[in-house]
């Protein structure tokens, strides 16, 4: 019984074999293929081959990887047969491959066993004897342990000079040689078989010599000796002609020569091709398109990123604009951000116990892990306090604990700015602002980024209630499109809300402006009458390009390394639902068109895999939202091994449970704790899906305002409840940001 071929285990064993990173691609293509040039090695998706050919195919291709030139041989040795050459070079590469890795003799003894078991070869309907002498060197290097194979003393010396080869140009020398001696042999044949014909010939012209068949036309049909009459001699030349000249004729057909084997080629190793293309199953059920592997772009970070200065001058120009509208158009003007500005600096005198707090836990996990990194030393200084044990204790010298430079920190924050998150919006800020404001307090350099599909999308204006839309005549594209290539839309973009870059007093104008923003945004104050502004166009809320925003930050994590000089990045992601998929460019033919068009196709067919090309690792995509999200985490984690990433999703009660459901695989008791954990402290964090931790928050228990207030009618029950809804709130932040210091510390 076949076992499932596991293709990623597979594809690094070709690794450790080939001592190099290749590119491995699985394809439902006929056999493994290595291109030596691109250093792609191509393995096949059999879905009836068992593990042992499969690693005797990676074997035998890895031996291509490493031994095999790229050379275009072709143009040197114009007449030689590719399959000669073919043939030659595998007995060389395999017997190259045995002495590099010893255990690999029994893969292949095991693997060419099986093969021969299932007549791959196709020797049951021919006599090996009768083959060509590439077809029969062919079988004795590949299945000689199984089948008997002879050479005379000419054909010897080719099978051991096949053996004896150590380069490729002494293959293709040698293969040469192969076909010169073939070829001088069949025109040997060939004269000869002309000369008995022509004997033939003469026999039956009447010239009373009756045609004597040779040993080799011994089995050509004949009517016999005697006519119908009786008579000898008279039988019906014209049909022995006739047999005799289509046996010739099968002889310069056959592409192995007749019985003595001919130029062209190699039958064995087409026929091996050919079994072996039938172990893959095409239409097995799967996905409808071919695996595809896909790379990610090179992004001009110019266009895709927004810069914080140019986003600020564009709000608080709208700011402005926005108070200017309502002064005219009211006779009784006021400051329309009032209320709004009062709730931030509120808000912010409330967060500092939470700010504190994450300071608190982040200074005693940092010493923890220091102190339990600490060596101590001997300093070579007596300690006086000792010398009175000089007698029985040898240690008599000062010592001194020497703690390791932690590794500096710096954060990333990535900020879902979609429709969805209007209900959630202002809970998820206060939590970017209190880490925020604790990176401010132990000196850690931070960017936060917004993703979105609107700041590029729409143009400029002076008007806060300037709301067409008019969207940019011929955005700029982030990237050059290539087939095969993931698609970042012109419309995407980074916006750089917040950096540690700029002064104290302009940060804090800054979180002032966000708050606004968010405010304007929030489902809750929307139709609120006491808010008298909306958001910018430019900075309203969109789709969810979480995806895209991953992808960016194969770029932009090196880059807040690079200007901040850190060693040690968190990348914090904030958002509230799933991403959107991801398209890549695919060039596409029309029937009956001579040149190719630009398309796109989705990565979530089932079918594509991205592929890093700096490491040429894979991730499949699959097909399903969350499944693309966790591939693209996993890239970036196989890139940047010293980044955690760390994801919280803020959500209520109904999507928690789909939320669980879908990371846990449906496995129903993973799905049973994690759920009572929910429901205790309406907090989760699942690790390893993608993210190293991903933290599932209440969007209800977020709040940040857990002092206790009453109102002073307050029955005892209402007190008691007021009281316990504060000590819990507390106690789920407190829980929450404790574990989130253990990755930042």
């Amino acid at each position: 019984m076949l076992t499932q071929v596991n293709y990623e285990v597979k594809g690094q064993l070709a690794k450790l074999l080939a001592t190099e990173d290749l590119i491995i691609e699985n394809r439902k293509v006929s056999t493994a293929s290595f291109d030596v040039e691109r250093r792609v090695l191509t393995l096949p998706m059999w879905e009836k081959a068992s593990g042992t050919v499969y690693d005797l195919l990676v074997g035998h291709e890895v031996g291509h990887a490493l031994y095999t030139p790229a050379d275009n041989w072709m143009s040197d040795y114009p007449n030689v047969p590719p399959s000669f050459v073919n043939v030659l070079e595998d007995v060389r590469i395999e017997k190259l491959m045995k002495i590099k890795y010893a255990g690999l003799t029994k893969t292949f003894y095991n693997g060419y066993s099986q093969l021969a078991e299932q007549d791959f070869f196709e020797l049951e309907s021919h006599d090996i004897d009768d083959m060509g002498l590439a077809d029969r060197i062919n079988i004795h290097y590949k299945i000689g342990n199984f089948e008997d194979v002879s050479f005379t003393t000419d054909e010897q010396w080719f099978v051991d000079q096949a053996f004896k080869t150590n380069t490729f140009r002494e293959v293709l020398e040698l293969a040469q040689k192969l076909y010169e001696h073939i070829k001088d042999e069949q025109e040997q044949l060939t004269k000869f078989d002309e000369l008995e014909f022509s004997k033939g010939n003469e026999g039956s012209s009447g010239q009373g010599m009756p045609f004597q068949p040779s040993d080799m036309d011994s089995d050509i049909e004949m009517e016999g000796d005697t006519g119908e009459d009786g008579e000898a001699g008279q039988g019906e030349p014209t049909n022995i002609d006739s047999n005799l000249q289509e046996d010739l004729e099968f002889a310069s057909d056959d592409p192995t020569g007749g019985l003595h084997g001919g130029v062209e080629g190699a039958v064995t190793d087409k026929a091996l091709q050919d079994n072996l293309e039938n172990l893959n199953k095409k239409d097995s059920g799967g996905s409808f398109y071919e695996p595809e592997y896909v790379e990610l772009p090179d992004l001009n970070l110019d266009t895709l990123v927004a810069k914080n200065n140019d986003v600020h001058e564009y709000l608080d120009h709208f700011w402005t604009a926005s108070q200017r509208k309502f002064d005219e158009e009211v006779t009784n003007p006021k400051n329309i951000f009032e209320k709004v500005d009062n709730d931030y600096r509120l808000f912010r005198r409330s967060a500092q116990k939470e700010v504190n707090y994450m300071v608190k836990e982040f200074e005693c996990r940092k010493s923890a892990d220091a102190y339990a990194r600490a060596t101590v030393a001997k300093t070579g200084v007596l300690d006086c306090t000792k010398l009175h044990s000089y007698k029985y204790n040898e240690d008599l010298f000062k010592k001194i604990t020497v703690l390791p430079d932690g590794k500096n920190h710096g954060l990333v924050f990535v900020l879902d700015w979609s429709g969805s998150m209007s209900t959630v919006l202002m809970d998820t800020i206060k939590q970017l602002f209190n880490l925020i404001w604790f990176c401010k307090k132990v000196q850690i350099p931070f960017k936060v980024y917004a993703f979105t599909n609107e700041w590029n999308h729409y143009s400029e204006w002076d008007q806060p209630d300037e709301y067409s839309w008019r969207s940019k005549p011929n955005l700029p594209a982030h990237h050059e499109e290539k087939s095969c290539r993931v698609k970042v839309e012109s419309t995407f973009s980074m916006v750089e809300f917040l950096t540690s870059d700029c002064k104290k007093s302009d940060l804090e104008k800054q979180l002032l402006s966000i708050w606004r923003l968010s405010t304007s945004l929030s489902a809750y104050y929307r139709w609120n009458p006491k808010i008298c502004f909306q958001a910018p166009r430019r900075l309203n809320l969109s789709g969810t390009p979480l995806n895209e925003a991953l992808v960016s930050l194969n770029q932009l994590i090196p880059e807040f390394k690079k200007a901040t000089g850190v060693q040690k990045v968190q990348c914090v992601t904030l958002t509230d639902g799933e991403a959107h998929p991801l398209q890549y460019n695919k060039l596409f033919r029309f029937p009956n068109e001579e040149k190719d068009y630009m398309g796109t196709r989705s990565t979530m067919n089932g079918s594509v895999f991205i592929r890093d090309k700096n490491n040429g690792k894979t991730y499949s995509c699959n097909s399903h939202q969350h499944e693309l999200t966790s591939a693209l985490l996993n890239q970036l984690r196989g890139r940047f091994p010293d980044v955690n990433f760390i994801g919280i999703r803020v959500m209520d009660g109904r999507d928690a449970n789909s939320f669980i459901r879908r990371y846990m695989d449906w496995d129903f008791d993973k799905v049973q704790n994690i759920q009572a954990s929910w429901k205790k402290d309406k907090s989760i964090k699942l690790t390893d899906v993608g993210y190293h931790a991903y933290f599932g928050l209440s969007s209800h228990a977020l709040g940040n305002d857990t002092e206790f207030t009453v109102k002073e009618e307050a029955t005892k029950a209402q007190i008691k409840s007021a009281f316990k809804k504060s000590l819990s709130a507390k106690k789920m932040n407190k829980k929450v940001l404790s574990q989130f210091m253990d990755f930042i510390a």
